[in-house]
C-alpha cells in the first residue's frame, strides 16, 4: 500500500492509502478526489486523469508510453515535462509518499 497526496489546483491536500496494482486514477475516482476525473475508467482513452508527478520522484515511475504521451496531447490543460496520465501510474511501495498535482481543467 502507498500513500499517495493529492494536491488539486487550489491547494488543498488530500492524502489517500493506494493498495499495490491501483492506478493512482482508481484511488482517486474511489476517494472523491476533486481534479480527476476518469471517463474511460482507465483505458487511457480520454486524459481527464492528467496529473502533474513532483519532477524530483519521476525517475522512480516507469517512463511514459507512445500510447500516454499521445493522450497527454490532447490534455485540456497545459502538458508539462512531468505530465503524466494517473491511470496509468501503478501504486507499490516503491512510489509511497509520491505527491502528485491536479490541473485546472480536465476537460
Amino acid at each position: 500500500m502507498a500513500k499517495i497526496t493529492y494536491v488539486d489546483f487550489g491547494g488543498h491536500a488530500t492524502t489517500v492509502d493506494v493498495p499495490d496494482g491501483w492506478s493512482l486514477m482508481q484511488a482517486a475516482v474511489s476517494n472523491n478526489i476533486d481534479g480527476i476525473v476518469g471517463e474511460c475508467g482507465g483505458s487511457m482513452a480520454c486524459a481527464t486523469c492528467h496529473c502533474y508527478v513532483e519532477e524530483a520522484r519521476l525517475p522512480e515511475l516507469p517512463p511514459p508510453e507512445e500510447g500516454e504521451l499521445a493522450m497527454l496531447d490532447m490534455a485540456a490543460a497545459e502538458v508539462k515535462p512531468n505530465s503524466r496520465l494517473s491511470c496509468q501510474i501503478k501504486a507499490s511501495a516503491a512510489i509511497d509518499g509520491l505527491t502528485v498535482h491536479l490541473p485546472e481543467t480536465q476537460g
